[in-house]
């Protein structure tokens, strides 16, 4: 006979072993409809789910129809793809939870840190079911929007929670159960999104909450690993650049973390400015230094405030016939890129107007509208990442503390200002 009181906690799955699925949804249902009422209920939900019906309560969501959701466009959803650390696990979550959606009762759900539903996978049959309660991608499924359920229920617990039939608060969704689990950034902790399975309520498992736990640690555990390979290869294009440096000097990524350093007290991580960039900027721990750009970070040098600050070269060659090349030069080294036709034109067009232009404006030029603003978001977004502190944002610009030379001999794109 199950207990008149639902299990407490945020890590417990919410039907155990051995508890009948159906009877355990009626209690439920009572549960749900006092408190909506504001009768004595006949068990107390579980704290998670207490806790959640609080906020979802204050924040007015309705119980018949969640609040009015204002889905993204397929542009913001692909930007909103690129730009999230997930894209790196995917494949690593899909994976793990193949066998989750195989027989086709479940469907896998990533959403990111604001509750967004970015991906999702399964069979048709259950697709179908899922799109008439707007669980669909682009979809808001944070608290405020849809109130209790496993994404947005997971990501103001923080931890992996399973919610079941009339846990919801929605009513229209107490025909499903959810299991989810967030997913953080291993280098700060900080959320980044919820991996979730979801179906049919008489799908439920015990053992599903668990899974869907261990895969989001794996996927965390992939993202460490992913960031061990880029300060490696940050570390190999930085050897060189130290070894010809003539004074203390560290490589570090866009956050800090430290792959190599050279005559300065090993540390794993330097507290950088808010918004760096290249030249000379003071550092609580090593005084003045002077930063130039890497592939994903920086060469930060112990500066000699007795010398000029020095300037980072940016040579652009973009000659017709030849593969676009982007040479950054500093004073102790330089590197290169390749950029993609794409965003040559687009450094191209940011060299020919250097006091920088705002995404509307660089849409019009590249596309002929000022409507493709998400596009030139993402676009961006995928550039910085490679060219690190070259460039800066509002407006797109290259960084002060850049030199640019251009060399677009031939070039003959339409919309592209040139400045030689």
């Amino acid at each position: 006979m199950m207990s008149s009181t639902a299990p407490s906690g945020t890590g417990e799955p919410a039907v155990a072993a051995g508890d009948d699925p159906r009877q355990y949804a009626a209690v439920l249902a009572a549960v749900y409809d006092a408190a909506m009422s504001g009768n004595r209920p006949p068990a107390r939900p579980r704290d998670v789910i207490s806790q959640s019906w609080g906020r979802v309560l204050d924040a007015g969501v309705d119980p018949d129809h969640g609040s009015p959701d204002h889905l993204i466009d397929a542009a913001e959803l692909e930007a909103r793809r690129a730009a999230t650390p997930l894209a790196l696990v995917l494949d690593d979550l899909t994976g793990g939870l193949d066998a989750m959606i195989a027989d086709g009762d479940n469907i896998l759900v990533i959403a990111d840190a604001s509750g967004r539903i970015l991906w999702r996978g399964g069979q048709t049959r259950v697709l179908h079911r899922a799109d008439r309660l707007g669980f669909i991608e682009g979809a808001d499924w944070g608290e405020r929007s849809v109130g209790t359920n496993a994404i947005g229920t997971a990501l103001m617990s923080g931890g992996p929670v399973q919610v079941f039939s009339a846990e919801h608060f929605v009513r229209t969704h107490h025909t499903w159960t959810c299991a989810g689990a967030p997913i953080r950034d291993p280098r700060s902790g900080s959320l980044l999104g919820v991996v979730d399975v979801s179906g049919p309520a008489a799908t439920i498992h015990p053992t599903t909450l668990a899974l869907v736990g261990a895969v989001a640690k794996l996927a965390e555990s992939q993202l460490r690993e992913h960031h061990r390979r880029h300060l490696d290869e940050l570390r190999a294009v930085a050897a060189p650049i130290l070894a010809r440096s003539s004074g203390p000097a560290l490589a570090v990524d866009a956050d800090g973390w430290v792959a190599a350093v050279d005559s300065v007290a090993p540390c794993s991580r330097l507290l950088l400015p808010r918004r760096p960039e290249p030249g000379r900027a003071w550092l609580h721990s090593l005084g003045a230094c002077e930063f130039e750009p890497l592939p994903g970070g920086w060469l930060v040098r112990v500066a000699d405030v007795q010398s000029p600050a020095r300037t980072t070269l940016v040579e652009l060659d973009f000659t017709e016939g030849h593969r676009p090349t982007v040479r950054i030069s500093g004073a102790t080294g330089s590197w290169t890129h390749r950029p993609s036709p794409r965003h040559a034109e687009i450094l191209a067009l940011l060299a020919a107007h250097p006091d920088g232009l705002s995404a509307a404006a660089m849409s019009e030029h590249l596309f002929g509208s000022d409507d493709r603003t998400v596009t030139v978001r993402a676009e961006m977004s995928r550039l910085r990442k490679s060219l690190g502190g070259v460039l800066s944002a509002n407006p797109y610009r290259f960084a002060a503390g850049v030199d640019i030379s251009t060399d677009l001999r031939g070039r003959t794109d339409e919309g592209v200002e040139r400045r030689s």
